[in-house]
């Protein structure tokens, strides 16, 4: 980093509940962690803390640029042990150099390396467990068990924090469930401008007055994409077009794989993978339904709420973090993760909504969201959370050492 990079001590905004902290995750893609590490640091550093992040980059440092916060590059998405020991020594100097006062890991690799350089220099360590990760074997285990390691726990959903309590035997005083926000400052249909809906329409060349079904996320398998597509052929009869929107992350085989499927069903007029977007409002605005057909549980499933407050109808897998952002068949339509035909079903059913059941649909979600998944909710909650580990610590007996884990927290370094 250079000298004008170099964020304040945080010594006295520490000692007046204001700390500095150290966000740790892999790289600053588009996704919910990375997403929910910006938010958090952004309002930190508005709140008068100091704010790091340490990752190998990407599209969403600018955000953190942005607002003055400083990044710091480390090759931290790396799973190899020698790239991870040597992390930990970057780490304990980046946290001696800046007085962090808590560390706050949200990936498993790095929160290896970070959970030993809270551990060497003192501090105090969280983690955000944002999946519920293949368990497998003892291996795998004790691999994702570094995320129940932090002295709290932040799980994104009640499912999650259900998912740690029963796989991982945590106490359950060291979880707090703070669900995901949404910016509904940026989603928001009265802010998406008639001009950005219209450009994005011509770029993905919609044609005009055909029904629009949508599924956003990454082109991962699991995120349900061959579903959709299978259950467009139960679908024959309805007019629409189906758009699947996001990026491949170099998964490139897949994006084959789902494109020889669309031509073995003769849906190749139906179905259009335009890639990224840059702007999802807009994006939902064009959507008559958004499905979210996940074929196993999501930690909480951001598309859910931000279709909501966007008023768009939703469709999703009845399983995971998506059945606890829904009022029942109320505010989106929920079908058997896997069951195409259910699926179809489902879709169907939200297109021949009429314009008075859609209208009174698309109120109830967005007073749904904005009373229960704002952003702002999300980051307050976050930030008491931080006042509470610092505040345990002010009431810890004499001569304990700042930032040491009790039982159960922090293991040894590698």
């Amino acid at each position: 980093m250079t000298e004008r990079d170099q964020p304040s001590t945080g010594r006295p905004a520490a000692e007046a509940g204001r700390p500095v902290v150290l966000q740790i995750l892999p790289r600053l893609v588009t996704g919910g962690a990375e997403r929910g590490a910006v938010d958090i640091a952004v309002t930190l550093a508005e709140a008068g803390g100091t704010s790091l992040v340490a990752s190998e980059g990407g599209p969403m440092e600018y955000e953190l640029k942005r607002a003055g916060i400083a990044h710091v590059k480390l090759p931290l998405a790396s799973k190899n042990p020698v790239v991870m020991y040597r992390n930990v020594a970057r780490l304990v100097g980046l946290i001696e150099a800046h007085d962090v006062d808590i560390v706050h890991a949200r990936s498993r690799a790095p929160a290896w390396s970070a959970a030993a350089a809270a551990r060497r220099t003192g501090r105090h360590f969280v983690t955000t467990f944002h999946g519920t990760y293949e368990i497998g074997n003892a291996l795998k285990r004790r691999y994702n068990a570094i995320m129940v390691k932090g002295e709290r726990v932040i799980a994104n959903s009640e499912f999650i924090a259900r998912h740690i309590r029963e796989a991982y035997k945590v106490d359950p005083a060291r979880v707090r469930v703070i669900r995901r926000g949404v910016d509904l400052a940026r989603f928001d249909p009265e802010r998406a401008s008639a001009e950005r809906v219209i450009q994005l329409a011509n770029k993905w060349r919609l044609p005009d007055g055909v029904p629009v079904v949508m599924l956003p996320g990454r082109l991962t398998r699991w995120k349900g994409h061959r579903g959709l597509i299978e259950a467009l052929t139960h679908l024959r009869d309805v007019e629409l077009l189906c758009v699947i929107v996001g990026t491949d992350e170099r998964r490139g085989a897949y994006r084959a794989e789902l494109e020889r499927l669309i031509a073995r069903h003769g849906l190749g007029g139906r179905v259009f993978l335009p890639g990224h977007c840059d702007d999802m409002p807009a994006a939902y605005m064009l959507a008559d339904v958004v499905v979210s057909a996940s074929t196993r549980p999501e930690a909480f499933g951001r598309v859910v709420s931000e279709a909501q407050a966007m008023g768009c109808p939703v469709v999703a897998s009845d399983h995971g973090g998506a059945r606890e952002q829904i009022l029942g068949n109320r505010t989106a339509f929920l079908f058997p993760p896997g069951d195409v035909a259910a699926l179809a079903d489902m879709i169907r059913k939200a297109l021949a909504l009429d314009a008075g059941a859609r209208e009174r649909l698309a109120a109830e979600a967005r007073a749904h969201v904005k009373a229960n998944f704002d952003k702002t909710q999300m980051c307050a909650a976050t930030l008491a959370l931080y006042r509470e580990i610092l505040h345990a610590a002010e009431d810890a007996p004499e001569g304990a050492e700042r930032g040491h884990p009790a039982p159960g927290g922090a293991p040894a370094g590698p």
